[in-house]
């Protein structure tokens, strides 16, 4: 069996992740750890999840150098789909809708897929944009949002910064414009109903590499 390396933070619980694929795993990769990884004789490399503001991120060059030596690098969720859709047409493979998004520029920015995160648990403490776009989105068919809502919230959610995005504050930001009846049943709403696109394009990539390896 290859050996196989996973960069893994916030975007799927570790036990979850251990269940779906036999792996080392370790924390968000920073500058030099893919690296790091060839270098410990990673033939598969899993990127999932990265430091974005507070450290120096994954560089480009680490993954092409990464690829020359003969490793599979695999990118999804996060730091992993945003460093996938730049370098797919050089050998990096890209899985997921966030992925996508990025590669087909339906997104742009970093602070679309961050978080921050408690150092202990890994838990996340805020929501990235990306899983906000598709709660609101299935919100919006549910009818549990009208479209002057849905905007309304929307804007509310970009114009904060990335570490204050929940959906309490969201919701209170675009109290002034969202009935308060609405924005209840919105509430409501995302304790059973929001969308998790990170964890669910972890949970492929990580079926992918699993697959990838001959693992059933």
């Amino acid at each position: 069996m290859p050996k196989i390396i996973v960069f893994l933070g916030p975007s799927l619980p570790l036990d979850e992740a251990r269940r779906i694929v036999d792996a080392t795993f370790r924390p968000p990769a920073a500058r030099g750890d893919m690296t790091r990884a060839v270098d410990d004789g990673a033939e598969i490399i899993c990127l999932i999840d990265g430091v974005f503001f507070q450290e120096c991120a994954v560089g480009h060059r680490e993954i092409l150098s990464a690829l020359e030596r003969g490793v599979r690098v695999i990118g999804a969720s996060s730091m992993g789909a945003l460093r996938s859709a730049e370098l797919d047409t050089l050998g990096m493979e890209g899985i997921g809708v966030i992925y996508h998004m990025y590669r087909q520029g339906v997104v742009e920015s970093d602070d679309e897929v961050a978080v921050i995160f408690d150092p202990v648990s890994g838990s996340p403490l805020s929501e990235p944009m990306v899983n906000i776009r598709a709660t609101l989105q299935k919100a919006a068919e549910r009818g549990v949002l009208d479209p002057v809502s849905h905007d309304a919230l929307l804007r509310a959610a970009l114009l904060l910064y990335y570490p204050d995005r929940t959906y309490d504050r969201i919701c209170e930001d675009a109290s002034y414009v969202v009935a308060h009846g609405v924005i209840e049943r919105f509430l409501a709403f995302t304790v059973k109903e929001r969308v998790d696109l990170k964890a669910d394009d972890t949970r492929q990539a990580l079926e992918y590499v699993r697959n990838l390896a001959g693992v059933q």
